[in-house]
Parts: structure tokens; sequence; C-alpha cells
């Protein structure tokens, strides 16, 4: 069993390698982008704002959850801190366990508490306005 948990500065460019066993029929990456709009505005990116001590634990639990709860056998988690540019990747899951079943269900709990429960926020940076200008 494999947990990675990271907080990253800037886009995540790299896609996460994992080595799955012998015994994974199922592999999910789930990549979130920045998307154009928020909001219906027109957007340059988003900054992320993290707690990070509080959110790397959370994560962690998060992922040692996936394994206990839904049996998966490999979860790595990977979000930016600071700011991501429009159709750049903010956020990486990956999830491997012995059928797809378990793997999409996981992967869908993993993101939904995210969002509820750890501290990351996010910050629309309008169309006209510069990273630099952003902070």
């Amino acid at each position: 069993m494999t947990v990675r948990v990271a907080i990253c500065d800037g886009p995540l460019t790299e896609t996460a390698r994992i080595q799955t066993t012998g015994d994974d029929g199922a592999v999910v990456v789930f990549e979130g982008i920045v998307r154009r709009l928020e909001e219906g505005r027109p957007i340059s990116g988003l900054t992320y704002e993290v707690y990070s001590p509080m959110a790397e634990n959370l994560l962690q639990e998060l992922a040692q959850s996936l394994i206990r709860d839904f049996g998966v056998t490999t979860v790595v988690v990977e979000h930016s801190r600071g700011f991501v540019p429009v159709g750049q990747c903010s956020f990486r899951l990956v999830v491997s366990g012995w059928h797809r079943q378990e793997v999409f269900r996981a992967s869908q709990w993993f993101v939904d508490r995210l969002k509820e429960d750890v501290p990351i926020w996010k910050k629309p940076v309008p169309e006209d306005t510069t990273a630099d200008e952003a902070g």
C-alpha cells in the first residue's frame, strides 16, 4: 500500500507515475484543470491559498481512508499552491486497485471530501490581471 501527498508551487506539470502491483487491475488518474470562466466571468487563472500543515495532514488522512475503506492499493495526491493559469493542472489524484468499481468510487469520494474538508481556497484572477498583480 502506497500513499504520497504533495503540495506544489504553481501548476502541476508532470503526470504522476505509480508502480502498480501485479494485483492491480485499474488505475484512475483525475486532473483538475483551471477553466477559462469562473462564475461566468473570464479569468487568467486561479490563485490557491493553502493552510499547509493542516491541509497536508487531512490529505494524508483522506488517502489512508481510501486504502482502509475502499480497498485500493495506491493513492497519489498533488495540489497546487499559488497561481495556476487557465488550461493548467491544479489538482491530481491517482488511485489504483483491484477493480475499477472501487477505484472510481474511491476517487469520487476523495474529491468530494477534499472540496468539503481541506483548507485550500481558490481566488479567481480576472482576465486583465497578471499573476504578479494578483499576488
